[in-house]
Parts: structure tokens; C-alpha cells; sequence
């Protein structure tokens, strides 16, 4: 399999893998401060899709660490091919989720004139950017572990 930057166990590969979790976990802590995001389904959704997000974007953030403290190539068929399948399926739900939310906030807090709560309807937004934010780098990672796999 060719090696490049992004690649699991490279500086780079890291670095995505530390976004993904730290965006994550920050629109899952902004969502959660909020009274009653449990009342909107999509804002449920969002909580669980990047609930998921963080627990797989920390566990191969590890592996990527490991690979790089002892200067392993993990750049195994079968574990690629688990990564390209986890990461899309990952990017699939994160985008979902983040688009529904979006959706939502924007209907009901801005056409329809429901936000009277000033400091939570921004907090739903920042959650919202934020799962947005963590969409980003787990595309790419996603692509890159698809080019790999293909590479391979």
C-alpha cells in the first residue's frame, strides 16, 4: 500500500483523528448544557451520532498514536478495510445529523420565532457548527482511507 500523508500512524492521520474528537466532544457538551434538547428528535440524533463520532475518532486516535510512538505501518488489508468502513459510515451519520439539526434550528428558532431563550438557541448553533466542523475532518479521512485501500 503506497504510504501519504493522512495515512494511520502519520503526524497527519493523528491530527484529523484529534479534531474529529475534540469537535465532537465540543457538540455534544454544548448540546447537552442546553434544558430541553431532548424535546427536538434531530438534536437527539446529533447527541448519538456524535457520541459515535468520539468514541471512534479517540480509539484510532490511540492506534494512530501507538503506530507512531513504535513506528508501526498500519497499513494491514483488513484493518484499512475496517477503517474505510467505519469512517464513512461515521461521516454518513455525522453529516446527517449535523444537516438535520441545521434544519431545525434554522426553522424553528429563525422562520417560525421560537428562540426567546437567547443563550440556548446559541448554544444549539455552536453545537451545531461544531458537528459541522467535526464532518470536515472525518471526510477527508474517509477519502483518504478509501484512496488507500484502492492504493493498496
Amino acid at each position: 500500500m503506497k504510504d501519504f500523508h493522512g495515512t494511520p500512524g502519520t503526524a497527519l492521520g493523528l491530527a484529523l483523528r484529534m479534531s474529529q474528537f475534540v469537535f465532537a466532544a465540543g457538540s455534544i457538551a454544548s448540546m447537552a448544557t442546553t434544558p430541553s434538547f431532548f424535546n427536538f428528535t434531530a438534536f437527539c440524533y446529533l447527541i448519538a451520532s456524535m457520541g459515535l463520532q468520539v468514541i471512534w475518532s479517540f480509539v484510532l486516535a490511540l492506534l494512530d498514536a501507538y503506530a507512531l510512538v513504535r513506528k508501526k505501518v498500519l497499513h494491514n488489508a483488513v484493518l484499512v478495510s475496517l477503517f474505510v468502513v467505519g469512517d464513512w459510515v461515521t461521516a454518513t451519520l455525522s453529516l446527517a445529523a449535523a444537516s438535520s439539526s441545521a434544519g431545525i434550528t434554522v426553522l424553528y428558532f429563525n422562520d417560525l420565532g421560537h428562540c426567546h431563550f437567547g443563550e440556548e438557541c446559541q448554544k444549539y448553533q455552536i453545537s451545531v457548527a461544531l458537528a459541522f466542523l467535526s464532518w470536515l475532518p472525518i471526510s477527508i479521512s474517509s477519502l483518504i482511507m478509501l484512496w488507500l485501500l484502492a492504493a493498496g
